[in-house]
């Protein structure tokens, strides 16, 4: 139905706004890694220092290691993987400039060209039955996280089903938050049970990324699927915009600066003037 109203993304390119009239409407959006190279480069990296924790020689392929990873590692020894893997990305100086490469023009369009990047990249691994790794339904505003940033969630294979994360739509987050008094002193559980006729688990197959509003509620399950499942996420937020507890220098780090942000940022007044 046409109101009259006119259209907020009238003035970009007709790509660009279509990806922020589906941001909006859904709280996310699925596309193709701008760069595959750089994905597949985090893959390696990711699959070899796997590989090296657990004694065993670098993969020639690297997605079947990683969807079977449950065959070399328990439930019990899966966290010190994890971090051994996650350290070792964050501490390869390529790791931050390829991540933000494969979602470069997608958060250009819904987040800004300015932008400030989380220190640090996150890494998930869920193996096939195993409830150590849930994350319950939350959204990350909750807990002091600046209501303008946004996340870029990357899988390692192939991610669906109950391999992947929920996410609950903002018109059912909307009504939740209306009525969400009612949730006071229960459990997570009984919260995703309210939702979970709502929530949507998102297919994002390797080769592709998601972006998604950290404001919307979301979450993961115990994996049912055959294969383990490998994702990495990381927050970005337009450079100038409001932050919250998590602050410029200490969580984020400007990635982007503009010619005229910098030299505004510069600027002073002359000195030795009076009224």
């Amino acid at each position: 139905m046409n109101t009259g109203a006119p259209d907020a993304w009238s003035g970009l390119p007709a790509a660009e706004a279509d990806l922020c009239r589906r941001f909006m409407a859904e709280g996310h959006v699925i596309v193709p890694a701008a760069d595959r190279a750089a994905l597949d480069a985090l893959q390696r990296r990711a699959a070899a220092l796997a590989a090296a924790h657990l004694g065993l020689p670098a993969p020639d392929d690297a997605t079947a290691f990683l969807d079977t990873i449950h065959h070399a590692v328990s439930p019990a020894a899966l966290n010190p993987l994890r971090l051994a893997v996650i350290q070792g990305l964050n501490a390869w100086p390529e790791a931050r400039p390829l991540y933000h490469a494969l979602g470069r023009a997608a958060l250009e369009t819904v987040a800004g060209n300015e932008l400030a990047m989380q220190r640090r990249l996150n890494l998930s691994i869920q193996l096939p039955g195993d409830d150590s790794s849930l994350l319950p339904a939350h959204a990350d505003l909750w807990s002091g996280d600046s209501p303008f940033e946004v996340v870029l969630w990357v899988p390692l294979v192939d991610c669906f089903a109950s391999k992947s994360m929920y996410l609950l739509p903002p018109a059912a987050h909307e009504a939740l938050e209306a009525d969400f008094a009612r949730f006071a002193g229960q459990s997570g559980e009984a919260l995703f049970q309210a939702i979970a006729a709502d929530v949507r688990f998102l297919s994002v197959p390797y080769g592709s990324v998601l972006l998604f509003s950290q404001n919307l509620l979301h979450g993961n399950r115990v994996n049912s699927e055959s294969a383990s499942r490998w994702s990495m996420n990381c927050r970005f937020k337009s450079l100038l915009s409001p932050y919250a507890d998590k602050r410029l220098g200490e969580f984020f780090e400007p990635l982007v600066i503009r010619p005229a942000t910098r030299l505004g940022m510069r600027a002073r007044l002359p000195g030795g003037f009076h009224d």
